[in-house]
């Protein structure tokens, strides 16, 4: 296929540049507010590639970055994969055995770092073994004292031309890598394309993705080392949309400033992020009203944010995907039909994960490998393949085999699916509770359970179980003052009211916080390893505590 036909990220930049050159991008930085115009944006990415282009990065190198939200990390979206190399974005959440085996299982060449995240990058890659880095790129003015051979951003790409002669890339050239979080075992590397980008781009910008227009105001607060920020940034370049970036750490605080002050029309993040919003804005006057969507995913939005954003106006829209994924898959639009159901019916689709978006397939599989039917009711694990799904590991053929058949990605969630195509996330696969043979679903429980008006958070594991084999036990965190007694009664009155007795928790434990993985999502890992030794529960489990005809 020709070059100048090929599915890539670079037209995206073109459309942006050319029809909405006057359009701001605007960032929180550590040394405060930038902004400037996609014009003058353009012009700093293709200082970028040149500056890379003389340090001597070609066509498949990696590039590394280990970055917040800002600005300068946004040029690097746009000039790493389109002079023909590879953005790799680092989680610098993650352990530092894990950062140390990812950038060297990429083979990064160079490493694109904020200041702030410097302590955490240097004991990971200062070791005598670990050579293979050729230039650390400090994201700031200046570089602040560091052991490592860094120079400042803005020195690295002073003095290169705005002009720059972009190579025809093929769209079936690496754009792109992330790596899984490693829950089980080192880190998986996911390479995105070219094609899969810009597969993953126009998926979002449907109707029923995450569209974004040229009058939005879009503010990713998901991290953009997080799955390329759930591809916000490309999607809101190609959409000609302002760029709002909040920078390191954002506070609530910061994120409500910024949404009242730039206009924020479309934002992003896990549920963790807006539930901090919401109890800022309990006690602080807060003008939202610029608002529009809020995108959730990560893991599941609870019920009572979304009646709390819809009083306000705002529209909250649950989303999922994976990493393998580049990562939107679904999103709980309203089919037009349902416009018209009465409240209840509209809240209880809009809490699942949703309608799968254009360009993907998927079918869910019971254990036995037969498709279940969309009937609400019957579990299987979920399948999906597309455009912008991945195939394959990245030098992991052991876990290809596991999570991978005839073109289908096996996502380990295990899902229903009603009469209308809504998805709904029951647990993952290695989540889901079995109890007498039967399954409970955690995130059911949990997302009941943070709808009682005293609790902050909530997760649900399943706990070996003698004559059961696992029992769920609740671990719930009361809002500040609760009285922890009617906390743990309002909420197994609450469950009951809802599920049959075997369902409910064997046991509430009051804790201080959930622990979260690097992404923000609830470890329910660190829980299981934290409580493995301990006798949690209060007494035995009932005798209800399984269906009567579970073995």
């Amino acid at each position: 296929m020709p070059g100048g036909t090929d599915q890539t990220l670079r037209p995206f930049l073109w459309r942006a540049e050319r029809l909405f050159d006057d359009t701001e991008i605007v960032s929180r930085t550590s040394e405060g507010i930038e902004r400037y115009t996609y014009a003058e944006y353009g012009d700093r990415v293709r200082q970028l590639a040149n500056a890379l282009d003389e340090l001597g990065i070609e066509e498949g190198d990696r590039v590394g970055t280990f970055c917040w939200n800002h600005h300068r990390h946004f040029e690097t979206y746009f000039s790493i994969p389109s002079m023909g190399a590879q953005l790799h974005t680092i989680n610098p959440l993650l352990p530092r055995d894990h950062i140390r085996y990812i950038v060297d299982n990429a083979a990064d060449r160079v490493l694109f770092v904020d200041p702030s995240l410097l302590e955490a990058l240097e004991p990971a890659v200062q070791s005598p073994e670990f050579d293979q880095v050729e230039k650390y790129v400090v994201m700031a003015s200046e570089v602040p004292e560091t052991d490592l051979d860094a120079v400042a951003y803005e020195e690295f790409v002073e003095g290169h031309s705005t002009e720059y002669d972009w190579p025809e890339v093929s769209q079936d050239q690496p754009a792109g890598m992330c790596y899984t979080s490693g829950t089980t075992g080192n880190p998986k590397g996911v390479e995105y394309t070219q094609q899969m980008l810009w597969s993953h781009t126009m998926e979002s910008l449907t109707p029923q993705g995450i569209p974004m227009d040229e009058d939005d105001v879009v503010m990713p607060v998901v991290p953009m080392f997080h799955v390329n920020a759930w591809g916000m940034p490309f999607t809101a370049t190609a959409g000609g949309a302002k760029h709002v970036y909040p920078g390191p750490s954002p506070q609530p605080e910061d994120l409500a400033s910024l949404i009242d002050e730039e206009g924020v029309t479309v934002t992003a993040g896990v549920p963790t992020v807006w539930l901090g919003l919401m109890e800022y804005c309990e006690d602080n006057d807060v003008d939202l009203s610029a608002l529009d969507r809020v995108i959730v995913g990560g893991s599941a939005a609870p019920r009572s944010m979304i009646e709390w954003f819809d009083e306000r106006g705002v529209e909250l829209l649950h989303a999922w995907g994976m990493t393998e994924m580049g990562p939107i898959g679904s999103v709980a639009h309203l089919k037009s039909g349902l416009e018209d159901a009465d409240r209840e019916t509209q809240l209880e689709k809009r809490s699942k994960q949703g309608l799968m978006t254009p360009g993907l397939e998927f079918r869910v599989v019971d254990d036995d490998g037969e498709e279940v039917p969309w009937n609400g009711e019957d579990f299987g694990e979920l399948w999906v393949r597309g455009p912008s799904v991945t195939t394959e590991y990245f030098e992991r053929p052991e876990a290809d085999e596991e999570d991978f058949e005839d073109g289908w990605l096996k996502t380990g969630d295990v899902v229903t699916v009603d009469e209308d195509g809504y998805i709904k996330i029951v647990d993952r696969a290695k989540d889901v509770i079995k109890s007498g043979g039967e399954w409970i679903s955690s995130v059911e429980l949990e997302n009941a359970i943070m709808a009682h008006e005293d609790v902050s958070e909530a997760t649900v594991i399943g706990v070996p179980h003698e004559k059961w084999q696992e029992r769920p036990v609740a671990f719930v965190v009361p809002v500040e003052g609760a009285d922890q007694a009617a906390v743990e009664k309002g909420v197994m009155d609450l469950l009951a009211d809802e599920y049959p007795d075997w369902w409910l928790p064997d046991d509430v434990v009051f804790i201080e916080e959930v622990p979260k993985t690097a992404t923000g999502k609830f470890s329910k890992k660190d829980l299981r390893e934290e409580y493995a030794d301990e006798d949690i529960f209060e007494g035995s489990a009932p005798e209800e505590a399984a269906p009567e005809d579970a073995e």
